[in-house]
């Protein structure tokens, strides 16, 4: 629950710090006093107002502001704090602030949890565990059909949390095989529309023969040989008569080895030490016969064939041509080439559509499946609510009242397929109608009430506070009202902010906000009314008329609610 708010220029505010406590909290006093200054600081710490909105909460005059809100620690906010890696006050508490900063006129603000600095989204994530607040204007969003489903689906949260997680997956999975099929068609006629263009380009790939990646590179080594085949054989025939012919009458080089070998096997006879390097020789001269065949069979290969040399020059002029043609080198050609291949086979595009259909009905049979069992599960919880604000309504002045939560059929998305219609008749006679179009304002505020009681249990903040949630209504009506909120602060920590001395005298805590005007600025001030006597005077100034006879009226009230 909230414990505590501390606010330092704000507004009309130069220092201001409150205590609370649990039950129902009420806030009274005049109009433009400033009752509106404490919810809209609870919005703003807790990462509402945002841009001039919050510029207007810091006075032009002042470099620095700040709230500070302090709550007791819940199960919820210890994990939450963890998952954060954010620290636990020493004081088991939770304390946030926002701190504004002017500098050359232009204001800045940072948010604190437990003096570590965060940012607003994550703020904004903890904010439903910690408060519902219900400002004035919000009945306006009872007419919204998506909230209207949101808060159904609160309302049913234990029973619908996992079929809705199903839906949303479901949902999402046909979604991306929809897309996937769309995906595909779309390539199908793509290839339809060219598919003159790549038979032509099939066939021009198909007659190039493409069958070897590494075809320019062993043609050109081939053509480097044709071309300078005279000097190869004119190499040739230097090594082959140097080593074994001789030359200018000079011996070869088997002929000198031939002569080492016999020479040191006549050696070896006189120092057998010697036999190793003979054998040496001897391998030299096997080793240089090797060489000498290897050179006479690549000559036997070697060939000048322009025929085959200009055969050649063409393949690689054609090969080369293509790479430039298309922007690709020869291996990718033949990668294109197989496909389109593939591409005009039987079936090729046309099967894989098919495939995909299959898939796609599939998945969307699944997602029809799911939301039909959440439409049941829909309709269940709606009953539920039908009952539950039936019966809270009808004790504030609407004795006729009809209400039904219509579950209509609407297009399959990531909540279900259903459309949420809050429909409702305040009289006899009148026909059910949605909330929106019949429901006076003062009938709009008694439904607000009665479904923020409806979610009191399944919401997840602890405090609720609700700004003159009883506007327009009569007295008596303001009773019940009244009755309703105490009731709900039996179980969770409600304020209001509130014009009615019914709704004030049934509150167990009462704070005054006033203003004054000191030295020419004008201030607010918020009081902690403690006593009977104080109480008194705050509720017949809300009674208004002769001032004996409200003083007595309001005396009676808390008379009435300490019995």
């Amino acid at each position: 629950m909230l414990t505590g708010l501390r606010l330092q220029n704000i507004a009309l505010i130069d220092r201001l710090e409150l205590d609370f406590e649990r039950g129902f909290t009420v806030l009274t006093g005049e109009t433009g006093a400033g009752k509106s200054i404490l919810l809209d600081a609870l919005d703003a710490v807790l990462g509402g107002l945002q841009g001039p909105a919050a510029q207007r909460l810091v006075p032009h005059d002042r470099e620095r502001a700040s709230i500070e809100a302090r709550f007791s620690l819940q199960p919820t906010m210890l994990t939450w704090l963890e998952e954060q890696e954010l620290p636990l006050d020493e004081e088991e508490e939770l304390l946030i602030s926002r701190d504004w900063r002017r500098q050359d006129d232009r204001l800045s603000s940072r948010f604190r949890l437990n003096g570590v600095a965060v940012n607003r989204q994550q703020v904004l994530s903890l904010r439903p565990m910690l408060i519902d607040l219900t400002v004035q204007g919000q009945t306006q969003q009872l007419a919204r059909p998506g909230l209207q489903r949101q808060w159904l689906d609160q309302l049913g949260s234990i029973a619908l949390e996992e079929p809705l997680v199903v839906v949303r997956r479901a949902w999402q999975q046909w979604r991306d095989q929809q897309r996937t099929l769309e995906r595909a068609r779309e390539d199908r006629e793509r290839l339809e529309r060219e598919r003159e263009h790549h038979q032509a380009l099939l066939e021009e790939l198909e007659t190039a023969a493409l069958d070897d990646p590494n075809e320019i590179a062993l043609l050109t080594a081939e053509q480097d040989r044709l071309v300078h085949g005279v000097r190869l054989q004119e190499g040739l025939a230097v090594l082959i008569g140097r080593l074994q012919d001789g030359a200018d009458q000079a011996p070869s080089a088997v002929d000198h080895l031939l002569v080492c070998c016999h020479e040191l096997q006549q050696m070896a006879q006189l120092d057998a030490s010697l036999q190793g390097l003979g054998d040496r020789c001897l391998d030299l001269e096997a080793g240089l016969r090797d060489l000498i065949r290897d050179l006479e069979t690549y000559g036997a290969a070697l060939e000048s064939d322009p025929a085959r040399l200009s055969d050649l020059q063409e393949r690689l002029a054609l090969l080369k041509r293509l790479e430039r043609r298309h922007g690709k080198d020869l291996a990718e050609l033949c990668v294109l080439r197989d496909g389109l291949r593939e591409s005009f086979e039987p079936g090729g595009a046309e099967a894989v559509v098919h495939a995909l259909e299959q898939q796609e009905v599939a998945a969307r049979q699944r997602r029809d499946e799911v939301n039909q069992q959440l439409t049941a599960l829909r309709k269940g919880v709606a009953h539920q609510l039908e009952e539950d604000l039936l019966a809270y309504l009808r004790p504030m002045g609407l004795a006729n009242v009809r209400f039904q939560v219509a579950v209509d059929p609407a297009d399959p998305s990531e909540s279900g397929a259903d459309a949420i219609r809050f429909l409702f008749s305040a009289n006899p006679g009148q026909p059910l109608a949605p909330l929106g179009e019949v429901a006076s304002g003062g009938e709009m505020s008694r439904f607000l009430l009665a479904l923020k009681t409806c979610l009191a249990d399944v919401d997840g903040s602890s405090t609720l506070l609700f700004d003159e949630i009883d506007s327009g209504v009569s007295g008596r009506v303001s009773g019940a009202m009244a009755d309703l909120l105490r009731r709900l602060s039996r179980h969770r920590q409600v304020f209001c902010v509130t014009h009615q001395p019914l709704v004030a005298a049934a509150a167990d805590h009462h704070f005054r906000v006033s203003k004054a005007v000191d030295a020419g600025v004008t201030r607010s001030r918020v009081s902690h009314l403690r006593d009977t006597q104080a109480r008194e005077q705050e509720l017949a100034e809300l009674a208004g008329g002769d001032l004996n006879e409200a003083r007595a009226y309001a005396a009676s009230l808390l008379e009435q609610r300490a019995a």
